[in-house]
């Protein structure tokens, strides 16, 4: 019998980890696939698809390095889908005297193991995951009762860990590209084919049918594209570094209806589900810089550091400091619900078709059509926080709520009021037309305002800040925009609300 039984959980697959440095025949690790995990909000399929192929083969690589290992499939009679009920019978079945686990990335698993564990009368543990380059608590340390603003954290974080540094100064003398890194994409500039890791996931596919678990989002269950192992990421890093790097930053923020990945590296579900850790991901990008500095400039470099060690960091911090009020927050008491075409890419919008169509094709959109896109018109929309807190938890393979809900409920849909934001990113089709190709050939006419076809990122951008300009007429970073309404004829000022209101009224038919 085992003595002691350690959690993994479907994101805590870092195989560097203290715990398997040595193996002990009284230690005994458990992974399950779970209804509870599958069922508490809808995912892409492709998501619970690299989920479990993750888990399965991380048991496998922990059995053949000689740890002992439960793998607990969502479909053995054993499992009884809930997490905790199953550690009961373990315990039992087992004959277990202690019990560890390490710290949860999301609130919900985090207070289930504290309570789970005040109710075991055997010792207990909680490790770290040594994974992060900080702790929970850093950045509320860091800042104390200030705004937050992620520049002067993601500093500090160069400087902790010397990274891109000359001692206590930026290396280059400039700590941040970002102005350098927003351009289009040129017609001719080529883009390489993303690298692709197809697989048969057909009975897989059949199981979870069979479980019923409802999913979203399509899937070709004979050619399933998306690394699933740490060897298979440190090959996607290696190919990033050394194809689509760069070129990363200079269009980072670029649209375009050809390439579903561009120049973005891939890496965030492996990040996410820690099969690769985040220093070794931008050790491994200034290695590249550091032997090929005329292919790959320093603002590549940067942009791509700075997602890395300041966003993803800072995110992070945000949701240990806030949750959780933060799941409950709602700065502009938006109560609309997600319009029905978030589900199936059904819209005359061109950009919203794409960028939904491409999210249900690969579980997969960048940044920017996150941000400035989708979120971009759910906020314009007055959607309820929640909704959208649902649906980008769902669709995207990467998506666990400490980044998730940080990134949409706080940036995108500035919901938390300016916590980890310091304005709502929102645009007209003025923005959308320079970033990528979508107006063209687009149902809707991105120049008119008001009218048959208006484009309606137009005038449900007015109609946004005129609602809420008792809130954010005060921002230093948008004050203009009041100057210019202000500047416009009120009859003009009225033909855009009624627009707004208009197509408000049909979100759904759009």
């Amino acid at each position: 019998m085992h003595k002691t039984l350690r959690l993994l959980l479907g994101d805590q697959l870092n195989s560097a980890h203290r715990w398997f440095q040595t193996t002990d025949e009284d230690t005994c690790y458990v992974l399950m696939e779970l209804r509870q995990e599958t069922d508490y909000v809808r995912h892409h399929i492709q998501k619970v698809l690299a989920f479990f192929l993750s888990m399965r083969a991380f048991a496998a690589e922990l059995q053949g390095r000689g740890h002992k290992v439960i793998y607990l499939r969502l479909d053995d009679p054993a499992n009884v889908q809930s997490l905790t009920e199953n550690l009961d019978r373990l315990i039992e079945a087992y004959e277990i005297d202690r019990f560890e686990y390490q710290l949860p990335d999301e609130y919900r698993l985090d207070q289930q193991l504290r309570a789970y564990c005040a109710s075991l009368r055997i010792p207990t543990q909680a490790w770290d995951t040594d994974h992060f380059l900080t702790n929970r608590d850093e950045l509320a340390a860091f800042f104390g009762r200030k705004t937050y603003v992620m520049e002067f954290f993601y500093r500090k974080l160069r400087r902790k860990h010397q990274l891109l540094m000359d001692g206590d100064q930026p290396a280059t003398g400039r700590w941040n590209y970002d102005a350098d890194n927003r351009q289009p994409l040129g017609g001719d500039q080529f883009v390489p084919p993303p690298r692709l890791y197809p697989r048969d996931v057909r009975e897989l596919v059949r199981m979870l049918r069979n479980q019923g678990v409802e999913t979203i989002g399509r899937v070709d269950p004979e050619r399933f594209i998306w690394p699933v192992t740490r060897p298979e990421y440190l090959d996607l890093l290696a190919w990033f570094t050394g194809h689509a790097l760069p070129y990363f930053g200079t269009y980072q923020d670029a649209l375009s209806a050809d390439h579903w990945s561009l120049f973005h590296s891939r890496l965030s579900f492996g990040l996410n589900a820690k099969l690769l850790a985040p220093r070794e991901v931008i050790e491994a990008a200034i290695a590249a810089w550091q032997t090929q500095p005329d292919r790959i400039s320093f603002a590549q470099l940067e942009g791509f550091v700075r997602q890395i060690l300041g966003w993803r960091e800072y995110m992070r911090g945000v949701y240990w400091a806030q949750m959780p009020t933060y799941a409950g927050r709602n700065f502009f008491d938006h109560q609309a619900p997600l319009p029905r075409f978030y589900w199936d890419g059904q819209t005359r919008l061109a950009c919203l078709r794409h960028a939904i169509g491409q999210s249900l094709d690969y579980a997969y959109a960048h940044h920017i059509q996150r941000l400035m896109v989708t979120g971009n018109f759910a906020l314009l929309a007055g959607v309820h926080p929640d909704e959208v807190d649902a649906w980008y938890l769902g669709v995207y393979i990467d998506a666990i709520e400490w980044v998730e809900i940080t990134n949409t409920r706080g940036m995108s849909q500035f919901a938390d009021g300016g916590i980890g934001g310091t304005k709502p990113y929102v645009s007209s089709a003025a923005y959308l037309h320079k970033m990528g190709p979508y107006c063209k050939g687009c149902f809707y006419d991105k120049n008119r305002k008001v009218g048959e076809r208006a484009c309606p990122f137009n005038s449900l951008y007015w109609d946004f800040h005129d609602r809420h300009r008792t809130k954010l007429e005060g921002n230093p970073r948008i004050g203009m925009v009041y100057k210019t309404w202000d500047k416009m004829r009120p009859a003009d000022r009225s033909a855009l609300l009624w627009q707004a209101k208009g197509y408000k009224s049909g979100l759904d038919e759009l």
